[in-house]
């Protein structure tokens, strides 16, 4: 199939999603994201994501993965005109991480009213990185330094998946996954919780916690509080938890479109801040098994 009817048919399912999401679609705004990334996105692991809470109201998310040798996804932004370059460290991280670790995979989270949003850097799923790893690179914020020992404490060290830098908000997000029964006890997350300084959360939202097995805190750039902790897991159920008390995300996991044979992969999540609680939920739309496996349970020993 050409590349531009390949691009007609995804700019059709981000339409359809909007449409579910209730947000408003745009082919000026949307278009110009299929152009730089376009050659890559018939193979790419694509996904439809949106939230509840005021932060992302009126937003949908599409998230691509981009291969290695296409280059730093930011610096395709910026040459294409997405995103402005800036001086803020912000800009270096990525591809320090880049020639220091293992990569499997790069992404892009791109808003389809905010725009160029994060990029991600994905380690292979045989190569799970060490907290020590990272922190060591020279760009990274002191906030993993800081809670290294925290998170080693709570079973985490060598765990670790991806890391997600966000250019708009200036803070990047640390993904752990293959988080145990044990680690998602009540206790060991009212722990870690308080030990980031957020507070306790609803019985809801506990309720969910038990039944994932990813973990991702959110971090400012020049603080080491973490603003945000959010748990999350893989289903292909669309009545999972936050969908039953949450109207917009049930609608969105029974309706969006996707593009393989089975039952359509979601990903739910639940975030923790000092301000509100939210839930997100992520549709695969096309799908690979590299990406596929990420948000999964701890392989059996």
């Amino acid at each position: 199939m050409p590349v531009a009817t390949q691009l007609e048919d995804l700019y059709a399912a981000i339409e359809e999603s909007a449409q579910l999401a209730r947000v408003a679609c745009s082919r000026e705004k949307v278009w110009p994201v299929l152009d730089a990334f376009g050659d890559g996105l018939a193979d790419a692991h694509v996904v439809f994501s949106l939230a509840t809470g005021e932060r992302y109201a009126e937003e949908l998310a599409f998230d691509f993965t981009v291969p290695p040798d296409a280059g730093d996804p930011y610096a395709v932004a910026v040459s294409n005109g997405l995103v402005e370059k800036t001086d803020h460290p912000v800009g270096t991280l990525f591809p320090e991480i880049q020639r220091r670790c293992p990569v499997d995979s790069f992404g892009v989270d791109y808003g389809i009213v905010g725009g160029f949003k994060k990029a991600y850097v994905s380690f292979p799923l045989g190569e799970p990185q060490r907290l020590s790893t990272l922190a060591g690179i020279p760009s990274m914020p002191r906030g993993l330094a800081e809670h290294a020992d925290s998170f080693a404490a709570y079973g985490l060290d060598g765990k670790v998946s991806a890391v997600a830098i966000d250019y708009a908000h200036r803070t990047w997000n640390v993904y752990f996954s293959g988080l145990s029964a044990e680690q998602l006890e009540p206790e060991a997350v009212l722990s870690m919780l308080r030990a980031n300084g957020l507070p306790e959360p609803s019985g809801r939202m506990m309720d969910f916690i038990q039944t994932t097995f990813a973990m991702y805190p959110t971090f400012g750039w020049d603080s080491s509080k973490a603003e945000r902790l959010s748990f999350s897991a893989r289903s292909t159920d669309p009545a999972a938890l936050p969908a039953r008390y949450e109207p917009l995300i049930a609608e969105f996991a029974a309706n969006v479109p996707y593009t393989y044979t089975g039952e359509r992969v979601l990903v739910y999540a639940g975030a923790l801040s000092a301000g509100e609680e939210c839930y997100k939920i992520a549709a695969y739309h096309q799908k690979t098994a590299q990406l596929s496996d990420r948000v999964r349970p701890p392989t059996p020993k």
